[in-house]
């Protein structure tokens, strides 16, 4: 029962994770590297650190999930946040590609009320609280309003 229960979130989540892993074959062709840690692809280095500041601010972000996948900054950045970006690979599969606009709607929420799209959002408080860590990072943390999708 436990193995079906695994298939049905893999495959609940897989829509989003197809999204990761097309964002992943990109980060690969600038030099990525890839790991897999719990059942998650982990995707990170390469040129992805110095083309982050040519982003716009709005897409600033240190790790991001989609499904199982996440991509990082680099590897030793996702080792610290491993356990915070797992929470949002449980939020995946509980919630598949809806976690998606839910995590922009509540990012807009907050942003509506004055508060920090990121740091306030639903989805990232819990991940906080599970994690027991705040983010890393600094001003890419306190300025991410991208859908951790």
């Amino acid at each position: 029962m436990n193995r079906l229960l695994l298939i049905i979130r893999y495959l609940w989540a897989s829509p989003a994770t197809a999204l990761g892993l097309l964002m992943a074959a990109a980060a690969l062709c600038l030099g990525a590297t890839c790991r897999v840690a719990d059942g998650v692809v982990e995707v990170a280095g390469g040129q992805l650190f110095r083309l982050f500041p040519l982003l716009p601010r709005i897409f600033h972000f240190e790790a991001i999930t989609f499904g199982h996948v996440v991509i990082g900054l680099d590897h030793s950045l996702l080792a610290q946040l491993r356990t915070h970006e797992h929470v949002h690979v449980r939020q995946y599969e509980r919630w598949g590609i809806l976690l998606i606009p839910l995590y922009l709607g509540s990012s807009a929420v907050q942003r509506l009320r004055g508060r920090n799209p990121y740091l306030h959002n639903r989805f990232e408080l819990e991940a906080f609280a599970k994690a027991a860590t705040p983010p890393v990072g600094g001003q890419a943390s306190a300025e991410k309003t991208d859908a951790n999708a």
